[in-house]
């Protein structure tokens, strides 16, 4: 097995790993109802009330794992199983992006840097993978390396997106401990729903990582 064939299946299986174990980790803890028998929403509300974040709106949106904070209205907005169930899966989902809302109200650096990347991240997405055609149809290695170049910077952005997703988590988890949604045992519960959550960004950053390389062994072997 030569090695651009193990790249390639590393690449495969690292998002795979990673969906399996937070489908697995969430699902486990969905079953779980919290002590408190909160629901998302009320975990969320909670959270941004004892943090002067009023101003921040909860709302409910279709699909699964679908939840975000969105910095441009303010607002937290939580998938259908999340908002509307109190298990532990909910109320650890609900604080993580509440945990983004708190980052955005104190100016958190890696989020702002973020945030101004998403334009420029949006159109190399967008055109790295024309570059690379266009260098493997007509074999000249300099379109694949510019193609490599913008893929560069979408990785920078998952790079920066690390510590802005394990920095929510950590926050998520002091304030429920904090506001006393959560006892000892079910602290353990939120840590591995937030850890596994945490290891799709990881999983993520590693394969677009093993791709580049990939296409830079390339390059090198065509030049």
């Amino acid at each position: 097995m030569n090695s651009d064939l193990i790249i390639v299946l590393i690449i495969v299986a690292l998002p795979l790993l990673a969906q399996l174990k937070i489908k697995t980790t969430y699902n486990k803890y969905s079953k779980i109802i919290n002590n408190k028998q909160l629901y998302g929403k009320e975990a969320a509300q909670k959270i941004l009330d004892g943090n002067d974040l009023n101003k921040v709106q909860v709302f409910k949106i279709p699909g699964s794992l679908t939840d975000h904070y969105d910095p441009r209205n303010k607002s937290v907005s939580l998938s259908n199983s999340i908002y509307e169930q109190n298990s532990i899966s909910s109320i650890a989902v609900a604080a993580h992006e509440c945990g983004h809302a708190i980052q955005d109200k104190i100016g958190y650096s890696f989020m702002r840097f973020r945030s101004k990347m998403v334009p420029v991240v949006n159109i190399t997405s967008s055109i790295s993978s024309i570059f690379i055609m266009i260098g493997f149809f007509t074999e000249f290695v300099g379109f694949i390396r510019i193609g490599i170049l913008l893929l560069s910077v979408g990785l920078l952005f998952q790079l920066i997106t690390l510590p802005v997703e394990f920095d929510a988590s950590r926050r998520a988890k002091e304030e429920l401990d904090r506001l006393g949604l959560i006892d000892e045992k079910e602290s353990k519960g939120v840590k591995k729903v937030l850890n596994a959550a945490a290891f799709t960004y990881v999983a993520g950053f590693l394969a677009s990582a093993l791709q580049i390389v990939r296409l830079v062994l390339i390059s090198r072997r065509r030049n």
